[in-house]
């Protein structure tokens, strides 16, 4: 807000405001309380002019008996200038860092050769007739001044002081306005904001849920939701047509830099009667629109490719690629079974059942030696045998390798590798070799290294992609039993009819079916799930017999959405990127505390309010809880 009234200049004036409240009868003649401009405000134009600020003394320097203060709100900073003659002078003496002050005092243009262009309001300072305190500040836990890194738990604890610095204000500020544009740009579109309940049922949805007792029902519990997922599929079945929320969910759950503890936001979006590529069509303007606005100008993907998951786990080695990384991983699984090739430690593991990737290395040839040491040391650091690997020399029909590797490979299968991997004279090709999965997590985990390392990854883009044709089913490794390998909601990519007479015994064409599943991923963040959803009751029962659940799992945990479905359900999709990712990539952050308001610490712990806390014993007795806590 700012404020039109201008301080009376007579000294009179002056003297009366200084020990009573102005009359309200004449408040467009008399100053704000405390404020006439923000610290962000004044300008030349504004020189000669008596003006009132409030804020924060964000730092005090002592040139020469002149003191300066630079004070800060939450518009920006001003500097203000306090020499012996001023009466303040004795007050200022005592101002410490982060006091709240009111500074009442003249306009001016800055010397010559003091300007600050960096700052709004660098041309002028504040010379000051009258300062007020307005909260005093005890000795400081940590400095606001500077943006260095002082420890997590400082930083938790002392949360409201860590709000005030620079660079993590303007990231609360950046969230809340890219929150606003998602909504408008949502809205644009013909989507209503819907509201979802935050006390639901427990349902299994992959992650564990945080429970809340009932004082009513005694034994029973509300859960928070992991994600309004039945509900918006509800207000589908509920004839509501385009649904979108900007969602709390609630998982209990380990945290990660890209993941918060607890707690999160998404923006959940649903439709009616659409496709797969209809989703894409509503959502991608969306999220374009939305690193286009706020990305700094940093050029974005104007149209996202979708990449199958399984080419995606060949090409990167994951489903949540890095495309600002041009390296491509290849199979060269065939060339190291030929019989003239005689390098057992990768022939032994291919008649196991294991394959061989290729990791391109542009321009590594040119690396010295311990490059090639230091790889192949991290890579057994992840548990592999080592990153076998080999250097290409020559041009045309003399390209030749040298390595390790090189002398058990014939001339010719070293060209149609280099062909597959799009390798010439300079570069070099690392190897992985596992069984499938374990050979791609490495040859995946290897390409970002190698990307690193030789700097090859471009930088200031956002890279955006589709990943897409995810498997239905899996195999669970613990339990001996197929499972659901993404979503249990997505309808199947089979023909409707062929999958209700599916025999359960076909593994082959059950682990070779595709879902309805699809992820949007931006510079090697995954930024959302979604899928067009399984609507069909049939087909829904049917796709939790394969997996192994009766009918029955479906009434108790999915019951109103099953019930739902029974009574006419329209084809229906959505997805839900998440809030606080996207702002992390737009602000350049690696954690996501650096855009949370008040974050957790990596053991779901609340340092400023003290959560979780323990309750008392009444508390307890109300909810009809007994402890039974595990020995220390």
């Amino acid at each position: 807000m700012r404020f039109s009234a201008r301080f009376a200049k007579t000294a009179g004036h002056r003297r009366a405001f200084s020990i009573q409240m102005p009359d309200p009868l004449n408040r467009d003649e008399m100053m704000h309380r405390y404020r006439s401009h923000t610290c962000g405000d004044l300008r030349e134009t504004l020189a000669g002019e008596t003006i009132r600020l409030s804020g924060w003394c964000h730092r005090i320097r002592d040139h020469g008996g002149v003191l300066f203060i630079d004070l800060r709100d939450h518009y920006g900073m001003t500097q203000c200038v306090v020499d012996p003659d001023s009466k303040a002078f004795a007050l200022a003496e005592k101002l410490r860092s982060e006091w709240v002050v009111r500074i009442d005092g003249v306009v001016r243009q800055r010397p010559a050769g003091t300007e600050n262009a960096e700052m709004p309001t660098g041309l002028i300072e504040v010379y000051v007739a009258e300062i007020e305190v307005l909260g005093p500040a005890a000795e400081l836990p940590m400095p606001v001044f500077g943006e260095h890194n002082y420890p997590e738990d400082i930083r938790l604890r002392y949360r409201f002081l860590d709000l005030r610095r620079e660079k993590l204000h303007q990231n609360i500020m950046l969230r809340g306005r890219v929150i606003d544009s998602l909504r408008a740009r949502m809205k644009a579109q013909g989507f209503f904001e819907f509201q979802t309940p935050i006390l639901t049922a427990s349902s299994p949805e992959g992650a564990r849920d945080f429970l809340v007792p009932s004082r009513l029902h005694p034994g029973k519990f509300y859960a928070l939701p992991q994600a309004p997922q039945q509900f918006k599929q509800l207000v589908m079945a509920a004839g509501f047509d385009r649904y979108f929320q900007i969602a709390p969910c609630f998982r209990d759950e380990d945290a990660r830099a890209d993941r918060s503890p607890g707690e999160f936001y998404q923006l959940d979006v649903e439709m009616s009667f659409v496709t797969q590529e209809d989703v894409f069509e509503a959502v991608e303007p969306v999220l374009r629109g939305i690193f286009e606005e706020f990305g700094g100008g940093q050029p974005v993907t104007q149209k996202f490719p979708m990449i199958p998951y399984a080419e995606a786990l060949l090409k990167y080695g994951t489903d949540k690629p890095d495309l600002r990384n041009p390296l491509v991983i290849v199979d060269v699984t065939d060339e190291f079974s030929r019989d003239d090739v005689n390098f057992n430690a990768f022939k032994n593991v291919i008649k196991a059942g294991g394959v061989v990737r290729a990791i391109p290395a542009t321009g590594a040839g040119a690396q010295p030696r311990s490059f090639f040491d230091k790889l192949n040391d991290w890579a057994k650091g992840e548990g592999a045998a080592g990153l076998g690997y080999v250097i290409f020399e020559g041009e045309g029909d003399s390209l030749a390798g040298k390595g390790p590797i090189a002398k058990f490979l014939p001339a010719d299968v070293q060209k149609k590798i280099a062909a597959k991997a799009g390798l010439k004279a300079g570069d070099a090709v690392f190897f992985a070799c596992d069984q499938e999965e374990k050979a791609a997590k490495l040859a995946g985990a290897a390409r970002v290294r190698i990307g690193h390392e030789l700097k090859l990854s471009k930088t200031g883009v956002f890279e955006f992609c589709w990943i897409v044709d995810f498997p239905m089913y899996e195999w669970n490794e613990d339990e001996k039993r197929i499972d659901f390998s993404h979503n249990p909601f997505s309808m199947p990519n089979f023909e409707s009819e062929a999958f209700l007479a599916l025999d359960p015994a076909d593994e082959k064409t059950i682990f070779g079916m595709k879902a309805f599943q699809y992820d949007i991923v931006c510079n090697g963040v995954e930024l959302s799930s979604g899928a067009i959803r399984n609507h069909r009751p049939d087909i829904m029962k049917k796709a939790f017999a394969l997996a192994g659940y009766g009918e029955d799992v479906l009434e108790e945990k999915f019951g109103g959405m099953y019930r739902a479905f029974q009574y006419g359900a329209p084809p229906h999709g959505g997805i839900a990127p998440g809030v606080d990712r996207i702002v992390m990539l737009l602000a350049g952050e690696e954690n996501l505390r650096e855009i949370v308001l008040f974050p957790m610490n990596q053991r779901a712990e609340d340092l400023l309010m003290g959560a979780p806390s323990t309750v008392t014993p009444k508390q307890l007795r109300e909810l009809h809880i007994r402890l039974n806590l595990p020995d220390k």
